[in-house]
């Protein structure tokens, strides 16, 4: 079966390249001859070459630029037909339009990758769910559940992402002393961290807010947001460093920016923060459940997939971080509470590997295309 796949985007900023990163690695010598068709030029481009597979570049210009989409999707629709693909997937709803009228034009079936809960609120998300595909893969139970309401006439079969479970190995980083000696972190008392893009819906201001309260029982106590500054939200971070500012943190919350050697940093934690709002998924949860680090996440949307409450992780309401110091607090003040938690953690961890993931995307995948070898 030869495959395109529409990446609209070529660098690493999040959870949807590295899961398309897992997918293309772990998903080689199976059957499938990937073709990566990449919205924009980037490090990923010369990163899926290494892989031995054919990725090429067509420009698409914003998405609101009509002419630009159509000219883009007649573009891949003559590379479809002439590669002889049998199916064009579009990896994230930004490549949806595209996708879907690439195969149209090239008489191509077509599959959408649903990484994010689908809506009717928005002109162009409509849109997308007015184009024509043979069905949808999604990641969650609940983003499921949502695009089965809006598109009822499509088959969506679920997916769970998977982890890089070697790279988050207790046995082959250094110990937590280790690792904050050379991050530079203070090597006394407990660290808590979180780990994501600079926007206000991934909560790192609730943490901020929370630490009043955890610092009042745990003076000696750090904090540390790791993540860098997001295009669609350039003013964020300033808003960050005022909020940390109003309430005297500034020697006590870390900033480093965007780090790419995030299990170095997340082994240094004590305590793992992810406090989205209504995450898709959250591959970063299971990295740092892979480290055994007891773990708060958000009570909606993927977490909820992937912790127990009061088992292997605790859930807290986005926006509260009352709750959030309250669950903090728990872990610091019952330390076998922790230990249990932390050991569950990394037992679920198990569950999601990128092998796993790779080998159930492809077995999905060719459910949906039963007619192609």
């Amino acid at each position: 079966m030869k495959v395109i796949i529409l990446m609209p985007l070529a660098e690493q900023r999040g959870g949807s390249e590295m899961t398309f990163w897992d997918l293309l690695q772990q998903g080689r010598n199976r059957g499938i001859e990937w073709l990566v068709i990449f919205g924009e030029d980037g490090s990923l481009v010369k990163q899926v070459r290494s892989l031995g597979i054919d990725a090429r570049v067509v420009p698409g210009g914003r998405v609101r630029q009509l002419h630009h989409l159509v000219a883009t999707a007649i573009k891949i629709a003559v590379i479809a037909k002439r590669e002889r693909v049998d199916v064009i997937i579009s990896w994230m709803w930004l490549s949806h339009l595209t996708g879907g009228l690439a195969g149209l034009l090239a008489g191509k079936p077509t599959l959408w990758y649903q990484q994010e809960t689908p809506d009717g609120k928005n002109f162009l998300k409509r849109l997308v769910n007015l184009m024509p595909a043979r069905g949808v893969i999604t990641i969650t139970k609940a983003i499921q559940a949502a695009q089965s309401t809006i598109t009822p006439r499509l088959p969506v079969h679920l997916v769970y992402p998977g982890v890089a479970l070697d790279r988050f190995d207790t046995s082959i980083l250094p110990t937590p002393a280790q690792v904050r000696e050379k991050l530079g972190l203070p090597s006394q008392g407990a660290l808590i961290g979180i780990v994501g893009r600079l926007q206000r819906w991934k909560g790192m201001h609730v943490l901020v807010q929370a630490m009043p309260k955890v610092l009042q029982k745990y003076p000696d106590a750090h904090c540390v947001l790791i993540g860098g500054k997001h295009d669609l939200e350039p003013d964020y971070e300033e808003f960050l460093k005022s909020e940390i500012a109003n309430l005297g943190l500034q020697e006590k919350i870390i900033m480093p920016g965007l780090q790419r050697n995030i299990p170095e940093w997340v082994q240094a934690m004590d305590v793992f923060v992810h406090a989205s709002d209504k995450e898709p998924f959250g591959i970063v949860i299971i990295e740092a459940m892979a480290l055994g680090k007891p773990v708060i996440a958000g009570d909606a949307g993927g977490p909820t997939e992937i912790i127990t409450d009061g088992i292997n992780g605790l859930l807290t309401p986005y926006g509260d971080s009352e709750a959030l110091a309250i669950a903090i607090l728990r872990y610091l003040d019952e330390q076998d509470f922790a230990q249990n938690v932390a050991l569950a953690a990394r037992q679920r961890a198990l569950d999601f590997s990128t092998q796993n993931y790779a080998q159930n995307f492809i077995n999905t995948l060719r459910s949906l295309m039963p007619s192609v070898s």
